[in-house]
C-alpha cells in the first residue's frame, strides 16, 4: 500500500504571537484527529515558525510526499511573495520531495455556514423573528491586502452571505491596507439606515487586528448611540473548519497521485505562476483544472512551463506569467506572456486536471 502524503498546513506569517499560537493549537487539533498521518504546520512571511521548519523536520521524519492546505481566506500576496512560491523555494532545498497544493479556504459554503452561526450568537441564539434579520445589517470585516484580488474575494464572500438569509444587508469593511476602514463602513451602514450592525470578523483566529477592530466599533457606537453595534465572533477551530481542511487535504492527495505521471509543465495552485519543464514536484489542486478563476491554470508543454489566466486545459489562453515556451505535448496553443519569469525553478510542473 502507497503511504499517503503528509498533511503541510500552511498559513500566512504573522508578529501577532496570540494568533500565531492559535494556529499551531489547530495545527494539533488535526494531528490528534488523523494520528495516521503525519501531520505539520508553517507560516509564511513574517514571524516565527516558519513553513520551512515544518518542512525540514518531516524530511527527517522520512516524508518526501507533501499534500499542501493553505489556512487562509482569501489569495492573501502575490504569487512572487505567497504559498507557491514558498514551495517551490522548499522543492529547490530538497530535490526528493514533492508537493500537492490547495486552493484557500474560503468563501466556502461550509464556512459560510459558520459565519451564519456566529451571527446568530452575537444576537443572543434566542428565537427571533424574520423581521429582526430584516432589521440587522452585518459589516463583514477582512484583513485588508495591498492586491485588489484578495479584497474582491471578500466582497464576493459578504454577496454569498447575504443572499437568502434575509438580512438587511451586508457591507465589507477591512482593518488595514484597503478602505473602507471599520468606521468609514459603519457611518456607510449609518447612512443606509441600519439601526443594528453586527461586526462579523472574517477571520479565522483571533488576534490583535481583531482588537483593534472591535475597539474601532465601540468607539463609533458610543458616538452613535442611535445605532447598536454587536460584535460576533471569529470562525475559530470549528469541526468544519478541521473537516474542510480534511477535504482539501484528499484534493491535493488526488493531485499528488496523477502529478508523478504526469508529462506537461508548470505550476499552477493558488499563484497562477509557471515554471520549466521537469519532474512533477509541485501540483496545483484539480479544483482548477476546468477555468482558472483567480489562481491560473497551467498550459501543458513537453519541454516548458506556460501558465497564468487560461480559460480551459485545451488552450492556455493569454499567459500573465509564463516561463520558457516549448514544445506543447498537451496544451492546445499557448498565448503571449504579460511577464517573463515568474517564481517556478527547472524541477518543478503542475498537474492540470
Amino acid at each position: 500500500m502507497t503511504t499517503p502524503p503528509a498533511l503541510l498546513i500552511a498559513g500566512t506569517g504573522t508578529r501577532d504571537e496570540g494568533h500565531a499560537a492559535a494556529f499551531h493549537d489547530f495545527v494539533g487539533e488535526l494531528a490528534a484527529r488523523r494520528p495516521d498521518l503525519p501531520v505539520a504546520g508553517g507560516l509564511i512571511g513574517p514571524g516565527s515558525h516558519p513553513l520551512s521548519a515544518a518542512v525540514t523536520r518531516l524530511i527527517g521524519e522520512g516524508v518526501t510526499r507533501f499534500a499542501v492546505v493553505p489556512l487562509t481566506l482569501n489569495p492573501a500576496a502575490c504569487p512572487r511573495d505567497g504559498i507557491a512560491s514558498a514551495l517551490a523555494r522548499e522543492a529547490e532545498r530538497h530535490a526528493d520531495a514533492s508537493f500537492a497544493c490547495a486552493p484557500p479556504l474560503g468563501p466556502h459554503p461550509t464556512l459560510l455556514g459558520v459565519l451564519e452561526r456566529r451571527l446568530d450568537e452575537a444576537l443572543g441564539n434566542r428565537p427571533r423573528l424574520p423581521s429582526d434579520r430584516a432589521e440587522t445589517t452585518v459589516l463583514l470585516v477582512s484583513d485588508g491586502s495591498p492586491h485588489p484580488e484578495a479584497n474582491a474575494e471578500v466582497h464576493r464572500a459578504a454577496r454569498l452571505l447575504w443572499e437568502g438569509r434575509g438580512f438587511a444587508g451586508v457591507e465589507v469593511a477591512f482593518a488595514s491596507l484597503a478602505a473602507p476602514d471599520v468606521t468609514s463602513a459603519l457611518d456607510r451602514c449609518a447612512k443606509l439606515g441600519a439601526r443594528r450592525v453586527v461586526l462579523l470578523p472574517y477571520f479565522l483566529f483571533a488576534g490583535d487586528a481583531l482588537e483593534r477592530v472591535r475597539q474601532q466599533a465601540e468607539g463609533w457606537g458610543l458616538a452613535h448611540p442611535e445605532v447598536e453595534v454587536v460584535s460576533a465572533d471569529v470562525i475559530g477551530p470549528a469541526w468544519e473548519l478541521a473537516d474542510l481542511v480534511m477535504e482539501r487535504y484528499e484534493d491535493a492527495t488526488r493531485t499528488a497521485g496523477t502529478a508523478g505521471a504526469a508529462e506537461s509543465a508548470g505550476i499552477a495552485g493558488q499563484s497562477g505562476a509557471a515554471g520549466t519543464a521537469g519532474s512533477a514536484r509541485i501540483a496545483g489542486t484539480g479544483r482548477s483544472a476546468g477555468t482558472a478563476g483567480s489562481t491560473g491554470t497551467a498550459g501543458s508543454a513537453g519541454t516548458a512551463g506556460i501558465a497564468g489566466t487560461g480559460r480551459s486545459v485545451g488552450a492556455a489562453g493569454t499567459a500573465r506569467t509564463a516561463g520558457t515556451a516549448g514544445t506543447g505535448r498537451s496544451a492546445g496553443t499557448a498565448g503571449a506572456a504579460d511577464e517573463p519569469h515568474a517564481f517556478a525553478h527547472a524541477d518543478a510542473r503542475a498537474d492540470v486536471r
